[in-house]
């Protein structure tokens, strides 16, 4: 979803007993409306009706789009007026549940037969969610919002093996109270717990602290859009845990090996270190230079086959996966290994796809994501 500023108030019509991740609808719109420079008061106006509950990118759709009625099974849900009159007339028919007075003036869509909303903060294309909230469906609505968080490209252990985990939590944060940083702060302890364990050679207490940490990791993100809470304080504090912390999992994994008699030599120490941290530099590096040569395209999304081994690249949980097995067959000294031997193969076909794109490019060919086109 792009992140356009838009001179238009925006109005919450109606009032909802019920609440959707802890917030009113009117509270909530407004957060959404925050985020996108909707606000204040007058015309021109997005009016959103409070029996329903709406994806952020269905009202930036409608504020880009004056005189538009979205509509869900014939009720107007999110519109466009450009002055007090057709506001009026809106108003009315989101109250009473029917089509405007004066229909005439506008243009009505509805969101069954929409088509995909392209979400370029989550690198993906989508249909949003739009769904009339009631207490029978508030947990079905909070399932259409927390999955309309996840990323289009992703690992397989964040897409696959912990959604309903991470969505349980989302729900247990959101109940409590418990605001996105403070979820990230916690995280960031257990963070720090794995890895004075792995240091120590307690491989089994490293992985589990480190598992709920990467639980934790996605709950973040995930409580922090689905209750529209998100803060550029966040956005540091979990992408600079991000970037810096795997590095040091590999480092005190290797260092660990001592205290369970499997220590490396030096020569290969240096070289399964050596090439873990440089291949991951690289790695950063290419993925950077993709997306300022092409126009913000992350090279995970620019092909299929790119959203395909962005499950299993070189990154912190496809890694843990290869030194959980390590550990199971009593070997994490040879998990090590290949995790470094991943990362090197890794990097090398981001090289390989970086060069592609280049080449692409120089004979006149766009580079585009496929999601931004499926």
């Amino acid at each position: 979803m792009a992140d356009p500023v838009f001179a238009t108030a925006l109005e919450t019509v109606g009032a909802n007993p019920t609440r959707l991740w802890g917030l009113s609808m009117t509270e909530r719109n407004h957060r959404i409306g925050a985020t996108l420079g909707l606000g204040g008061t007058g015309t021109p106006v997005v009016l959103a009706n409070a029996t329903m509950a709406a994806d952020a990118a269905w009202l930036a759709y409608v504020a880009a789009r004056p005189g538009l009625i979205l509509t869900l099974a014939g009720v107007p849900a999110i519109a466009h007026a450009r002055d007090e009159h057709e506001a009026a007339l809106l108003r009315d028919a989101m109250r009473g549940r029917t089509s405007p007075n004066e229909a005439e003036r506008f243009t009505f869509q509805a969101c069954e037969e929409g088509s995909a909303v392209e979400n370029r903060a989550l690198r993906k294309r989508e249909r949003p969610f739009l769904m009339e909230l009631r207490q029978d469906t508030r947990r079905e609505v909070e399932r259409a919002s927390y999955f309309g968080a996840y990323k289009g490209v992703t690992d397989l252990l964040t897409k696959y093996l912990w959604p309903e985990w991470a969505l349980w939590l989302t729900r247990l944060a959101a109940w409590l109270g418990i605001s996105p940083n403070t979820v990230t702060m916690i995280g960031a302890v257990l963070c720090v717990a794995a890895t004075i364990a792995f240091a120590y050679g307690h491989y089994w207490l490293g992985i589990a602290l480190g598992l709920v940490f990467m639980v934790l990791d996605t709950v973040d993100g995930k409580l922090a859009r689905c209750t529209i809470a998100s803060s550029r304080l966040g956005n540091v504090l979990d992408h600079g845990l991000d970037l810096i912390h795997a590095p040091f999992w590999w480092w005190f994994w290797a260092t660990g090996l001592a205290h369970v008699g499997l220590a490396l030599s030096p020569a290969l120490f240096w070289w399964v270190e050596g090439t873990v941290f440089a291949c991951y530099l690289v790695q950063r590096a290419i993925e950077g230079a993709f997306i300022g040569w092409f126009g913000g395209i992350h090279i995970h999304v620019w092909e299929r086959f790119d959203s395909n081994f962005r499950l299993i690249t070189a990154r912190r949980n496809p890694n843990m996966v290869i030194l959980f097995v390590s550990v199971v067959f009593g070997r994490p000294d040879v998990g090590i290994v290949a995790v470094a031997v991943w990362t090197a193969v890794s990097c090398l076909v981001h090289l390989v796809r970086l060069g592609q794109a280049l080449a692409r490019k120089r004979r006149g060919r766009p580079v585009r994501s496929w999601l931004a086109e499926a």
